[in-house]
């Protein structure tokens, strides 16, 4: 076989079935070759980032490996944003990308790059295949690595003339990797401190990430909860880790949490934090985080504790597995009292209020996303003011219903990752909620959705501006807008160009219609809500500031007055 065919026999073995890609000089030969497997359906996106972020998108929705496929030079350059994203979110990813010939390599080549150099620190390994012998080894590694343990990016660059190179075809069944040795389940004795503290502690609070949607670990976290009465708040990417409407559930925690979840953790005596690496957004000060707290940090990753917050029991394992063996030795609580004190807070720090108004909010359109779709749809954000809001006020009881760009924070992220959550998840309703801003950056994958027929829903949260950057200008530079009013285009006709069906809303009265028209249509649908241009994101931890000095909402106390609708858990 030639290494383009071993390397599309490999994936197949893999048991890949989609590549997001976009083809270039460089890797030929592989497309010529791909018509030959009928198993790996090829989808053409418009820009090799978007390659990424479908990718991503893909593998966060099912599980499963992503596989994304560029040329070398610009073309791998601009796979970079997506590899990066993957890799700050722990999403498992196969990036593909050809390089110049051997003989070239070094020399300043048309459309070379050291691309294995630049992506070394936003992956998890990555290789180059110098030999044609290497190539099936190298992809059994690569899906390996990608999907075991914290899954991650992994790259391959392959020299063209490597691609039309032969050998003989034999793919490992099993994979030895020196220095990669993964630890599953946790130290007795360390689970055995973890007990004792979750026996003794009078106001625990678990803090669910990411790793324990990563883990499938649903049912054992809600048992940990309910056994212990201990409530659950969420970092953003640990959205969907716990039902929303659950009575222990505080929601998100950190800049743009509820203030009582924010609250809750700064009294309490224990954090449990389960799955997530204490990234600065959810801590604020990180010397003012929990003060008061003894912290039990779970993760499989042995890297991430103790990183950034002290740790007084470190539990290195997989959520799942860990949780399981807590399970059997915590012992069934109540603890009312600090039941009855959250609920106070909750009560007089309402997070989630939609004021009364005949005003186009982004807030209102949200929730009645939520109820049309009954919460029974998979939300795709980037990143900004839209991204909170869609954290906020759609209430995720759904497992892993949120697909969002968390720690590189990607504008654009949103598009392409719903092109490939649908494509992942065909059955599934999936609704990208997007900034006019990031909508532009990646807009071109309007043409993938037309040309796969792919019906993504769009909401377009339209405020005329670089919504988060402005409220950071309004708050903390004087009102000073510099660079960030934006005067998009029509976004109706955009759609239409690109045969899609758009409708504009201006009045909040149209809202619930529009959104039930985009549910009944069997296409894609974009709704372009145009909602009032200085609506701010509340409540906010300011940067720098510890939890507990979180900014609620400035009109809180008029609208408590007013009897206005708090929606954080109903």
């Amino acid at each position: 076989m030639t290494g383009a065919q071993i390397l599309c026999e490999s994936l197949v073995r893999e048991g890949v079935e989609v590549i997001f890609g976009y083809p270039g000089g460089a890797v030929l030969a592989l497309y010529d070759t791909l018509p030959r497997y009928p198993q790996l359906r090829h989808i053409l996106v418009r820009h090799e980032q978007c390659a990424g972020h479908a990718a991503d998108g893909y593998a966060r929705a099912t599980g499963r490996v992503g596989v994304c496929l560029a040329t070398s030079g610009p073309g791998a350059t601009n796979l970079v944003t997506g590899i990066a994203n993957a890799y700050l979110d722990s999403a498992p990813m196969v990036a593909i990308t050809g390089q110049v010939a051997r003989p070239f390599i070094g020399k300043d080549a048309f459309q070379e790059v050291d691309i294995s150099g630049i992506t070394l620190p936003i992956t998890k390994h990555n290789y180059l295949v110098l030999d044609v012998n290497d190539m099936a080894r190298v992809v059994k590694e690569a899906f390996y690595i990608a999907r075991s343990g914290r899954p991650g990016p992994v790259h391959i660059d392959i020299p063209r003339d490597v691609f039309v190179d032969e050998t003989e075809f034999d793919y490992p069944e099993k994979v030895n990797l020196r220095g990669y040795k993964l630890t599953l389940h946790g130290h007795p004795a360390q689970v055995k401190k973890a007990t004792r503290l979750i026996n003794e502690a009078r106001c625990p609070v678990i803090i669910a990430g990411r790793g324990v949607i990563i883990s499938g670990a649903y049912a054992e976290l809600k048992e940990l909860a309910e056994k212990g009465q201990i409530p659950v708040v969420t970092t953003l990417l640990g959205i969907g880790s716990f039902p929303r409407s659950h009575v222990l559930s505080l929601g998100m925690l950190g800049m743009h949490g509820m203030a009582y979840a924010n609250m809750a953790v700064t009294e309490a005596d224990l954090i449990i934090a389960i799955g997530m690496r204490f990234d600065d957004r959810a801590t604020g000060k990180v010397s003012a985080f929990a003060p008061r707290a003894r912290v039990i940090h779970i993760d499989i990753d042995p890297a991430e504790i103790g990183k950034n917050v002290r740790v007084d029991v470190p539990i290195v394992g997989d959520v799942k597995n860990v949780l399981e063996a807590l399970n059997k030795e915590v012992v069934a609580q109540t603890r009312a009292e600090w039941i009855r004190q959250i609920e106070e807070w909750r009560r007089e720090h309402p997070s989630t209020v939609i004021r009364e108004t005949d005003k186009l909010l982004p807030q209102y359109v949200v929730r009645q996303i939520y109820e049309v779709t009954g919460g029974d749809a998979i939300i795709v954000t980037g990143v900004g003011q839209n991204q909170m809001w869609a954290a906020q006020y759609f209430l995720y009881d759904k497992p892993n219903s949120l697909i969002s760009s968390g720690g590189l924070g990607t504008m654009g992220f949103e598009l392409p990752a719903a092109i490939g959550a649908k494509v992942g998840c065909p059955d599934e309703t999936v609704w990208a909620i997007a900034g006019d801003g990031g909508f532009q950056m990646t807009i071109q994958e309007l043409a993938t959705i037309t040309q796969e027929n792919l019906a993504v829903k769009v909401a377009i949260i339209n405020n005329g501006f670089l919504g988060m950057v402005r409220q950071w200008q309004e708050l903390f530079y004087g009102r000073r807008y510099v660079a960030t009013p934006l005067s998009g285009p029509d976004f109706v006709k955009v759609a239409e160009a690109y045969g899609i069906a758009a409708v504009r809303v201006t009045d909040k009265r149209q809202v619930t219609s529009a959104i039930q028209r985009a549910m009944e249509h069997d296409g894609p649908f974009i709704i372009d809500f145009q909602v009032e241009p200085e609506e701010n994101v509340y409540p906010m931890v300011p940067p720098g500031a510890a939890l507990a000095e979180v900014m609620e909402a400035p009109e809180r106390e008029v609208l408590a007055e007013a009897g206005a609708q708090d929606t954080s858990n109903l």
